[in-house]
């Protein structure tokens, strides 16, 4: 009789355990989280506004972490380096938690963004670095999209001239710097190929097409160029299609990977390998990024890290797919 009843003293117990085992837990770091996103300002200083790049990584921050109450402030030097130290030096005696800075050389902005981490604020760099490393960076490997874009170069080139022209940005620019390194790697190995060319056109497509044209005049036998950025490239390629090469002259460039800088002029046959970083995912590190420093309370400058992007190399067989819409980010 007694082992009955145990038994069914036993039984009633297990019948209990599945509603205690559904009681919620309590999450204990969430609304900490919560807590130190809301209301802070994230500073953002392009190079300019109003192209692809800089448009997409604003709208991709935005929708992440506005809903979290982050406030934002740009300030648009519209690509006056002078006018870009101004806005940096007059955010830090404004104090933002945060930084986001595109610069536009190794130099200009190195000491004042020191000086921000060293003022409590946090720094990330986008896509074009300078000579102080900040609490993160995040973007392309410069060097990685110059030796890939030359390989291909190079491949295209078998059979024909060896002849390639180089378009370069602007030279004291990380991005163009890093990628003519990148570059240069490549041609180590392969002494056959000859550079008939290699000049900056300073990110500006009437400069690159203007370089291209003389290129084409004293070398019509051009095989390939390797381009330093898309949004200047149109210029490159509007050169080539004049001297009807379009097709003979194998053209690489590299961006953001927008569905009208990158897919369809690859479609087009304007380029034959744009290698896209891809702005809407740069867009998400950033904002993990920026979740993670506010989050973490680490002091402005004690932590260093890198978030760089993998490269999504867009041609003919998937320009129908690789790219993404400026207008789609910004809904």
């Amino acid at each position: 009789m007694i082992g009955r009843v145990m038994i069914a003293a036993l039984g009633m117990a297990a019948m209990t355990m599945p509603a205690l085992a559904q009681q919620g837990l309590d999450e204990p770091f969430q609304k900490p989280f919560k807590e130190a996103l809301a209301g802070k300002v994230v500073a953002y200083v392009p190079v300019a506004m109003n192209f692809d790049l800089t448009e997409g990584w604003y709208a991709g921050m935005k929708k992440e972490l506005e809903p979290y109450g982050v406030k934002f402030e740009i300030r648009d030097p519209n690509w006056n380096t002078n006018a870009g130290a101004q806005a940096v030096t007059s955010l830090i005696s404004e104090k933002p938690a945060v930084m986001v800075i595109h610069n536009p050389d190794v130099q200009t902005y190195a000491k004042l963004l020191q000086r921000a981490e060293n003022e409590g604020i946090y720094v990330i760099q986008i896509n074009m670095g300078s000579a102080y490393r900040s609490s993160a960076f995040v973007g392309a490997n410069w060097i990685e999209i110059g030796e890939r874009d030359t390989e291909a170069v190079v491949k295209a080139c078998q059979g024909k001239s060896n002849k390639i022209a180089i378009v370069q940005g602007a030279l004291s620019a990380a991005a163009s710097a890093y990628t003519l390194k990148g570059v240069e790697n490549v041609l180590a190995k392969h002494p056959d190929i000859k550079v008939v060319s290699s000049q900056a056109a300073d990110w500006d497509a009437a400069k690159a097409k203007a370089i291209t044209q003389t290129v084409l005049k004293q070398n019509p036998d051009l095989c390939g160029i390797v381009g330093f950025w898309d949004g200047m490239d149109i210029g490159t390629a509007a050169a080539v299609k004049e001297a009807g090469l379009t097709g003979k002259v194998f053209v690489a460039t590299s961006g953001g990977g927008e569905r009208k800088g990158a897919c369809e002029l690859v479609k087009s046959g304007a380029f034959d390998l744009n290698m896209s970083y891809d702005v809407p995912t740069q867009a998400n590190d950033l904002s993990a990024m920026i979740k993670w420093l506010l989050s973490s309370g680490a002091k402005a400058g004690s932590v260093k890290g890198s978030a760089y992007t993998t490269l999504i190399p867009i041609s003919k067989e998937n320009a129908d797919t690789a790219c993404w819409n400026l207008s789609d980010l910004k809904k």
